[in-house]
């Protein structure tokens, strides 16, 4: 489990593909200090530390994983956000962020406001229903606030702190991202979508039954 607080960009050294593919990432977190097996955001991606090496540290990447994220892109020299998996007692400054990316999304605009930095998203349809104004979202691993949303995209803003310490202001339009949809508002729409099936009388609230069939409580 994550944050979406990013700690460090760290930089792809060498990417080594076959059945798994292997990424050699140098990082100022101290990775002579990882534990072997620990789990660490790459982008957004959670992946497994096999091997570490002074700076650096090993992860791979399976052929499912390439297919559902931008990582089978990536290429030496790239820079990619990263965070360590969360401890019990650290600070939740972000959300709930599982590092299961479920989409590649595009970038589809970008401006300047302020000192804020604009930025648009494609929306892919199976995601929408877990969108809302001002929810959360992660991009490449990012923890961000959904500041407008519409049928088929959504747009953020980054803060210049945000800009600095993340690669994301990098992106232009027509690159591609990690997306992560809420976490909570997963749950939510899965409760909603069992009780739409099972007919709830008025098409009310939550039932007991609802919530026992997702596997929440005591039948």
């Amino acid at each position: 489990m994550f944050t979406g607080l990013i700690q460090d960009l760290g930089r792809v050294e060498r990417v080594i593909p076959g059945g798994m593919t292997d990424l050699w990432i140098h990082t100022a977190l101290g990775a002579s200090a990882f534990e072997l097996g620990e789990s660490i955001a790459v982008n957004g991606a959670c992946l497994t530390v096999v091997e570490c090496a002074g700076d650096s540290f090993r992860v791979q990447a399976a052929p499912e994983t390439l297919r559902r994220t931008t990582l089978g892109t990536v290429q030496p020299g790239d820079a990619v956000n990263l965070e360590r998996a969360l401890a019990l007692g650290d600070r939740l400054g972000g959300h709930l962020v599982s590092g299961h990316v479920d989409a590649v999304s595009e970038v589809l605009e970008t401006y300047p406001e302020g000192g804020s930095w604009v930025m648009g998203f494609r929306l892919p349809e199976a995601l929408a229903p877990y969108f809302i104004e001002k929810g959360s979202v992660a991009i490449d691993g990012i923890s961000l606030t959904v500041n407008t949303l519409e049928a088929d995209r959504f747009r953020v803003q980054l803060i210049p702190e945000t800009q600095e310490r993340t690669t994301l202001k990098s992106r232009g339009v027509g690159a591609k991202v990690n997306l992560e949809a809420d976490q909570i508002g997963k749950y939510v729409a899965r409760l909603f979508a069992l009780q739409r099936g099972q007919g709830a009388p008025g098409g009310g609230g939550l039932t007991a039954a609802a919530i026992a069939a997702a596997g929440f409580g005591t039948p």
